[in-house]
């Protein structure tokens, strides 16, 4: 049988960074009120990068630290809710950048958990035979579409990318646990990006109520489909949403003294898609996980939909 794993990471933020206080000059806030709410200090802001910019970044880095060569890849996968351009998608805009050849390449939508879903399908394709090594990708340019005038939203969202090269192992070899995914669909006007000049809007209580009630008990499920409980997890990346739901989660969920909790969301913000592997890269990085440690990510928001696993550092 076949299996896979995530072999490498890489991440990429726009230099320019926003402060609490700089958002203070446009909107009636001050980083007081930012932080206690929803725990952000500062976010990126992409300038002159393009989404594209922004995945092709994230991956180059991911593929470099995998030691494959571009023409090694057979599946691009890039979960973004903020593409502006419809053909070609972002993934196959990407594959071209890097100089991956014909490769099977799709953009997914599933706003917040979009890498977790992505995941998941570049796993599941990698199982049945379809692919050998994948390229998944988290990349969003919030900022086109955030109302600098709502300080209610403008004060959450950044830009940024994450990315993963995935590739086929036996099936003992495993690092991806099964996927716990879903959606409560008649909810979906909780969080809404709509119209050809995109502004997001969002039900922050409602959302907070549904994070805070709904997300523990689907991750604990996810922790007992990979065979692991909850306090031997060695990280949880949860959607980098608002400080007090990622810390809410991580309580309900039972999470062992030792267990890494990521909180990129405190300078990074809200990066939709991109947050999960965004957080998971840099904590890699920094060393706060080491390969083999077992890892739980789960992604939720709009959608509502929400996805996560188990997944085994690289």
């Amino acid at each position: 049988m076949t299996a896979s794993r995530i072999v490498s990471l890489g991440h990429y933020q726009p230099p320019k960074v926003l402060t609490n206080d700089d958002l203070a000059t446009l909107v009636d806030t001050d980083d007081e009120w930012i932080r206690s709410r929803v725990g952000v200090r500062t976010r990126h802001i992409a300038v002159d990068e393009t989404l594209v910019d922004l995945a092709t970044e994230a991956a180059q880095k991911a593929l470099a630290a995998s030691g494959r060569q571009p023409q090694e890849v057979d599946l691009v996968v890039v979960a973004t809710c903020t593409a502006v351009e419809r053909s070609p998608n972002t993934a196959a805009a990407v594959a071209a950048r890097l100089g991956i050849t014909a490769p099977a390449a799709y953009d997914i939508n599933t706003v917040c958990s979009g890498f977790s879903y992505a995941l998941a399908t570049a796993d599941h394709a990698i199982r049945a035979g379809a692919a050998t090594r994948a390229l998944v990708i988290g990349a969003e340019r919030m900022s086109d579409t955030i109302d600098w005038t709502d300080r209610t939203t403008c004060v959450i969202f950044g830009d940024g990318a994450g990315a993963a090269v995935v590739e086929a192992v036996p099936d003992e070899e495993a690092g991806i646990g099964p996927v716990v995914w879903g959606s409560e669909p008649e909810k979906g006007d909780a969080v809404v990006i709509t119209g050809w000049d995109p502004t997001i809007s969002q039900q922050g209580q409602a959302v907070f109520r549904w994070a805070t009630t709904k997300i523990a008990p689907l991750a604990r499920e996810t922790c007992r489909r990979a065979g692991i409980e909850p306090s031997e997890l060695r990280g949880f990346v949860a959607h980098q949403a608002n400080l007090r739901i990622i810390d809410a989660i991580a309580s309900k969920l039972g999470v062992g003294p030792d267990t890494v909790v990521a909180r990129d969301v405190v300078d990074s913000g809200n990066t939709s898609a991109a947050s999960i592997p965004l957080a998971l890269s840099k904590l890699v990085e920094r060393g706060e996980l080491r390969p083999g440690d077992p890892v739980l990510l789960f992604g939720f928001g709009g959608g509502l939909a929400y996805a996560g696993q188990v997944v085994r550092c690289p």
